[in-house]
């Protein structure tokens, strides 16, 4: 029996898709260039993968696995609910800025309503959702979120991180504003304390005000006069 192909040929072409297919998504994605791309011949592409639409399920799944996992890490790391939101929305908001080609590149295509790229989001998109919305419902029932429904504090927490990362992306990528602009555009928009200072906003608008702790006159005023009833 022939021995088996390396595992590195399915990584390699694995790595030379998630590559291409910011410019081409999911119609455009050849498999041929693909290959080509990873060094690899047709033959070992079929062995591992099977089809073109195979192939995409697998670079769509391989990137979204290693995601979720580092998600559900930062949504789980501490005692307070919270904390868990924000380290869950902070992460979202670098990986967004961390693969803008990519994910802009994969809602056209979910717009457009390419099968595989329909199939993906209809199987995965609940996951995060899911996790976000049980995180602002464990702040609710510990009383520090506003009781809101939890998909109107999903949208004003995705509205403060991925929106704005997908919009200033593509508009410092297209060249419109120039060099100075762009730059310009990133410390505004992109970048960690931008993105940092837009969830504070938004989560500032989602919990419940803390009443401040009585001052020492207030306290006085409060007890009891000794010896009286």
């Amino acid at each position: 029996m022939p021995p088996r192909p390396s595992k590195n040929l399915d990584q390699a072409l694995l790595a030379a898709g998630r590559e291409l297919f910011p410019k081409r998504g999911c119609a455009g994605l050849a498999v041929r260039e693909v290959a080509e791309a990873a060094g690899v011949n047709l033959g070992m592409f079929h062995y591992h993968f099977g089809s073109r639409e195979a192939f995409l399920r697998a670079v769509l799944q391989q990137m979204y696995e290693a995601m979720y996992a580092d998600l559900t890490f930062e949504g789980g790391r501490d005692a307070d609910p919270v904390a868990n939101l924000r380290a869950a929305v902070r992460f979202i908001g670098r990986f967004v800025r961390r693969n803008r080609p990519f994910i802009a590149r994969l809602m056209a295509d979910v717009v457009s309503r390419d099968p595989v790229a329909l199939e993906f989001a209809r199987a995965n998109m609940p996951r995060h959702l899911g996790l976000v919305h049980a995180l602002v419902v464990q702040g609710q029932k510990a009383g520090r979120i506003k009781p809101l429904a939890p998909a109107q504090a999903i949208g004003l927490l995705a509205g403060a991180t991925a929106f704005p990362i997908l919009f200033a992306g593509g508009v410092a990528e297209s060249g419109v504003l120039g060099e100075a602009g762009g730059r310009e555009l990133h410390d505004l928009l992109l970048s960690d304390e931008a993105i940092d200072a837009r969830i504070e906003l938004a989560l500032s608008a989602l919990l419940v005000a803390r009443k401040p702790a009585p001052g020492p006159r207030a306290r006085r005023a409060t007890r009891k006069p000794r010896g009286r009833p």
